[in-house]
């Protein structure tokens, strides 16, 4: 630690609600003796003895800031999931990985750091089928295609690899987790299960793995308190399948071909209803579902949301009320797949 007394940390990202919450979360421990938060964006959260630092992670200055402060410990949030958030791709790309590469590389000169913890994601395993029923953190996921969020947080886990292996005094922890949701954080997961009418992929029904924002915020707070050097998928126990996720949240769903799928998706986005990356959209086909065991046995916790919990309390949290009943949804979802059916026979026959 900083000068013996107390946890000294660093989170860039604090504008995003799991970093807000997760400062708030530090701020009630009496072993955090300072608390930066770094961003170009004010906290959405209320902190009382955060510092914020208006500043941009590629800047120089942030190392100045890491030395001067004497940080012993950097939780780097900034990982941008969608390019609409990020203001287009390109700056996305910059922010998410260029940003990595000149926050660690400012890192590797500061005195008095010790750790190291990088928010990353399950999306690196890919999702282009088929593929294991569980990804452990030991499968390869530099050799599948990837372009988009999962090309970023490949890059972004390379560059802590190799901080790792530079660094042998200031270990490192990628996180990589499931896709969150809970009462607060903004997901692209959250923006989907949202819609009036959820657009589909048809004759696919891919598994859900889910992790909720209370879950995430435990395992962020362990790792900055802890030492935990690795990788680690971080998700609560149990799948849904997609179909049962949209009944129990009363949402319709508009099974349609691949293609359709997209523009459908893209025009969505055009119109700021939708803000879910076209490269993810691979995973309303097959799903993706990471192996939690080596969490549970290094951290010892055992994540308090299953994938129906989370969505569950996501759901009453938001005040999302179910537009059809369970019965009324599966009705409605049997006669577009009838009817989609008979245009494809007919279609065939033509």
């Amino acid at each position: 630690m900083g000068d013996g007394t107390g946890h000294r940390v660093l989170i860039t990202g604090i504008s995003g609600r799991l970093a807000g919450k997760l400062a708030a979360r530090l701020e009630s421990d009496e072993r955090v003796e300072h608390l930066a938060g770094v961003d170009l964006a004010e906290p959405s959260c209320d902190l009382a003895r955060t510092e914020f630092v208006r500043a941009d992670v590629r800047d120089p200055l942030v190392a100045k800031v890491i030395e001067a402060a004497r940080v012993d410990t950097i939780v780097h949030l900034g990982l941008l999931a969608t390019p609409r958030s990020a203001g287009g791709r390109a700056r996305m790309k910059e922010l998410n990985v260029i940003g990595t590469m000149q926050l660690l590389g400012g890192a590797q000169k500061a005195s008095a750091l010790r750790k190291v913890i990088v928010q990353s994601t399950t999306a690196v395993y890919g999702q282009y089928g088929p593929e294991p029923a569980q990804f452990t953190e030991d499968a390869p996921v530099d050799s599948g295609p990837a372009h988009g969020y999962a090309r970023d947080a490949r890059e972004i886990e390379r560059y802590a690899r190799g901080f790792a292996r530079r660094h042998r005094d200031a270990p490192v922890t990628v996180l990589r987790f499931a896709n969150l949701l809970g009462p607060w954080v903004e997901s692209p997961m959250m923006r989907y299960l949202s819609l009036p009418v959820v657009p589909t992929m048809l004759g696919h029904d891919p598994r859900l793995q889910l992790c909720h924002e209370d879950d995430a915020v435990e395992v962020l707070a362990r790792s900055v308190m802890e030492d935990h050097p690795g990788t680690f998928n971080v998700a609560g126990p149990g799948v849904l399948y997609l179909s049962q996720a949209l009944r129990i949240a009363g949402r319709p769903a508009v099974p349609t071909f691949a293609p359709l799928t997209r523009s459908l998706a893209r025009l969505l986005r055009a119109a700021g209803q939708f803000d879910f990356a076209s490269d993810q959209m691979g995973w309303l086909q097959y799903g993706r579902v990471g192996d939690v065991t080596r969490l549970r046995e290094r951290f010892g916790y055992e994540p308090r949301y299953d994938a129906q919990a989370a969505l569950a309390d996501f759901l009453a949290a938001r005040g999302i009320e179910p537009l059809l009943d369970r019965d009324t949804a599966v009705r409605l979802e049997h006669r577009l797949y009838e009817r989609l059916a008979r245009c494809g026979a007919a279609a065939r026959g033509s």
